[in-house]
């Protein structure tokens, strides 16, 4: 289960998610969030695994609010015992009586959005918090919860190689058990990339954002991390279950304005409007639209999620779901890619060499159906 808080205190330069800066609608999103959890709660087939509450910025949620939610969730799902319950976090809200309310809550899983340690990429970024503030409040998280994961970005205009180094060795000094890391990327529509337009902040450069992620993949790994996602990077037992559930395909159920759901051969979306959402929701209509996946729309999908993890492709896996055709049509397309080192087998699975790793999407992208 996902749950979107489309609320923020101010906007980062890079993000294009969906949300709010205006917090004023707040009582209403929340009880439209729960209207909805109502209207759907027979979408989800068997127990919850995992809740996420992602964003936007779930840590402005109050007390009420959380207690809220939860209350409709233990009233109207089966969730399991020990199912993971995650909540992102920015440093700025996280102080010592927020984490305690967060620690007595249901929530056992902090993802703080940490970024840098150094001023001038968080001033670049246009975070809301200081690098004193991420330093402490990962401090303080330790106190509380034992399962942390801290998001970085890398390949910022202006960032050295040394100065990533750096960042990594912060990280690894606060002895946290998860890393989230992502290249920073310019999407259309953000002010990142009108800054860049008009010469303000220098471009991204690729080169430098590989540079940065071969050096983190081999400190982490160094320090005990495996990196079991492109992007993520976990000590044994603390990858995340709500992550790795999305790669291999699980149904989740998306709440809130923009969120997506899988469920069976159906994909679902909501409005991304945050008035619309509420208002819809208070007339007891589903403010959704549904999208049935081809036989295709599946099989491109598993080689995209699948490929960025460490598990791979299973060849039985492809012939097992959707048949011979697409069997035969993922060794046809895999064996340039084998060829020149970008993939490789491993029991019966095709994966991503080291070589290819920061190519994985567009390795990917390679092996895809397309329709005539």
């Amino acid at each position: 289960m996902y749950i979107h808080i489309p609320f923020c205190k101010q906007a980062c330069h890079y993000c294009d998610f969906h949300f709010s800066t205006s917090v004023r609608k707040k009582p209403e999103m929340v009880e439209a969030i729960c209207k909805e959890l109502l209207l759907r709660k027979e979408e989800i087939p068997g127990e919850v695994e995992t809740i996420y509450f992602g964003g936007g910025t779930p840590s402005l949620l109050s007390s009420e609010d959380l207690q809220k939610v939860f209350e409709v969730i233990q009233q109207n799902f089966s969730v399991l015992k020990d199912a993971e319950i995650t909540l992102e976090a920015n440093p700025d809200d996280l102080t010592e009586d927020k984490i305690k309310m967060l620690a007595a809550s249901p929530v056992n899983r902090l993802s703080i959005g940490v970024q840098s340690f150094f001023e001038e990429d968080l001033k670049l970024m246009n975070r809301a918090h200081n690098a004193e503030e991420a330093l402490e409040s990962i401090k303080l998280a330790r106190k509380y919860f034992e399962n942390i994961s801290i998001d970085l970005i890398y390949g910022i205009p202006g960032m050295s190689n040394d100065r990533w180094k750096e960042n990594l060795k912060i990280a690894l000094a606060l002895n946290v058990p998860h890393i989230s890391s992502y290249a920073l990327t310019v999407e259309p529509r953000t002010a990142l990339k009108s800054m860049i337009e008009k010469g303000k902040i220098s471009p991204v450069e690729e080169e430098l954002a590989k540079e940065q992620y071969e050096i983190m993949i081999e400190e982490l790994l160094i320090a005990g991390f495996d990196n079991y996602e492109f992007s993520n990077f976990g000590k044994p037992g603390f990858f995340s279950r709500n992550n790795t559930a999305y790669w291999f395909g699980k149904p989740y159920l998306g709440i809130g304005p923009s969120a997506h759901s899988l469920v069976g051969f159906h994909r679902k979306w909501n409005i991304s409007n945050n008035t619309l959402y509420i208002k819809t929701l208070q007339k007891g209509d589903i403010p959704a639209e549904v999208e049935k996946l081809s036989v295709s729309d599946r099989y491109n999908e598993l080689v995209m999620t699948r490929l960025r993890t460490k598990w791979g492709v299973a060849v039985e896996e492809v012939e097992r779901s959707f048949g011979r055709k697409y069997k035969d049509y993922l060794l046809q397309e895999a064996a340039k890619l084998i060829e020149e080192g970008m993939l490789e087998w491993n029991d019966n699975r095709l994966q991503v060499s080291k070589k290819g790793k920061f190519l994985s999407d567009g390795i990917a992208a390679e092996l895809f159906w397309v329709e005539d």
